[in-house]
C-alpha cells in the first residue's frame, strides 16, 4: 500500500504509456486530416459532449465502487486486529500462564495463514507460519477445504480443554465463543471481497468507451483548436483511462500490487500485540516502508 503522497507524472505515463501513445497519434492524425481537408467543417459536437458526460459518470461509478471494496478490506482487517488483541486481553485474564502461549501462538498463526490465503501465497512455504505451528498441524490443516476456519476450530477445541484442566468457568468460555465468532465473521468479509469479483463487463466497457472517445474528441475540435488538440487528447483521455485504471487496481484490496493492504505489516503486528500481552520479548519486526513509499 502506498503510504505517502510521492509521485509524479513521468510515473504516471510510465504506468499507461501505450494508452498516452494511442491518445497522441490519435490527436496528430486529426491534425493530418485537418490540414489536407479530409474532415468535414461541421463535425457535431453536441454528441460528444453527451458522451463525455456519461463516461465520466460511468467510470467514477466504477472505481467509487472498487474503493468501496478497499476500504472495506481495511475495515476488517482493523477489526481482525482490535479482536485479536481482545482475546489476548481474554487469555492473559483467565488463563492460567502455562497454556497462555500456546493460545497467543494459535492465534497469531492464524492471522498469517489468512493474509496468505488472501493474497493466494504458498501457505505451507510461509516463514511465520512454519515458526508459530509445528509440522504436524500444519499437514492436518491442509487437509482442510478452509484452513483458516480448521486453525480456529483447534482454536476453541483447546480453549474447552482448559475448561475442565485449568477451570476456565462457562462464563469466560462463552466471552472466548463471542470473540472467535466475530474473527470469523471478518474471514467471511475478507472471502466474500475476494471471491466476488466485481463484473467484468464495468472494465471492458469503460474502455472500450473512453477509446472511441478518444477518436471522436480531435475530430470534433480540431477545426477550433488547431495542434492545440495534440496535447488536449492526452489530457482529457489519459485521465479518463487513469481513473478506470485506479478503480482496477482497487477492486483486489488482497494482492501484492502497489495498492493492495498491507497485510504481512498488520498481520505481523497482530502476532506482536499478542505475545506482548503475555509478556514475551523476542518478537518479530514488522515491516516498515520501502524507499517509494509502499508498506506490504
Amino acid at each position: 500500500m502506498i503510504v505517502n503522497r510521492q509521485g509524479s507524472v513521468w510515473g504516471l505515463l510510465r504506468w499507461q504509456w501505450k494508452a498516452a501513445v494511442f491518445y497522441l497519434l490519435l490527436g496528430v492524425l486529426a491534425v493530418a486530416l485537418e490540414a489536407n481537408d479530409y474532415l468535414p467543417k461541421a463535425f457535431p459536437n453536441l454528441p460528444l459532449a453527451v458522451l463525455g458526460g456519461a463516461l465520466g459518470i460511468f467510470i467514477s461509478f466504477r472505481t467509487n465502487s472498487a474503493y468501496a471494496r478497499w476500504w472495506e478490506g481495511r475495515q476488517l482487517w482493523g477489526r481482525l486486529i482490535n479482536q485479536s488483541r481482545h482475546f489476548a486481553a481474554q487469555v492473559a485474564s483467565y488463563v492460567p500462564e502455562a497454556s497462555r502461549s500456546e493460545l497467543i501462538q494459535i492465534q497469531s498463526a492464524y492471522a498469517h495463514l489468512l493474509r496468505c490465503l488472501l493474497r493466494e501465497q504458498k501457505w505451507r512455504e510461509d516463514e511465520h507460519l512454519l515458526r508459530l505451528l509445528p509440522a504436524d498441524q500444519l499437514n492436518e490443516l491442509a487437509k482442510e477445504q478452509n484452513p483458516t476456519a480448521g486453525l480456529l476450530a483447534a482454536q476453541f477445541l483447546r480453549l474447552k480443554q482448559l475448561q475442565t484442566q485449568a477451570g476456565i468457568d462457562v462464563y469466560e468460555l462463552q466471552s472466548f465463543d463471542r470473540t472467535l465468532r466475530e474473527i470469523i465473521d471478518v474471514q467471511g468479509g475478507c472471502e466474500r471481497i475476494k471471491r466476488t469479483p466485481m463484473p467484468p463487463a464495468y472494465a471492458y466497457l469503460a474502455t472500450r468507451l473512453t477509446q472511441l472517445y478518444a477518436v471522436l474528441l480531435p475530430l470534433a475540435v480540431v477545426h477550433d483548436l488547431g495542434l492545440v488538440v495534440i496535447p488536449l487528447n492526452l489530457l482529457v483521455c489519459l485521465a479518463f483511462t487513469l481513473i478506470n485504471e485506479v478503480g482496477r487496481v482497487l477492486e483486489d484490496p488482497f494482492t501484492l500490487f502497489w495498492n493492495g493492504l498491507p497485510l504481512t505489516a498488520m498481520s505481523l503486528t497482530i502476532e506482536v500485540n499478542l505475545r506482548q500481552r503475555i509478556g514475551e520479548t523476542d518478537l518479530p519486526a514488522i515491516p516498515q516502508p520501502t524507499p517509494p513509499g509502499i508498506l506490504m
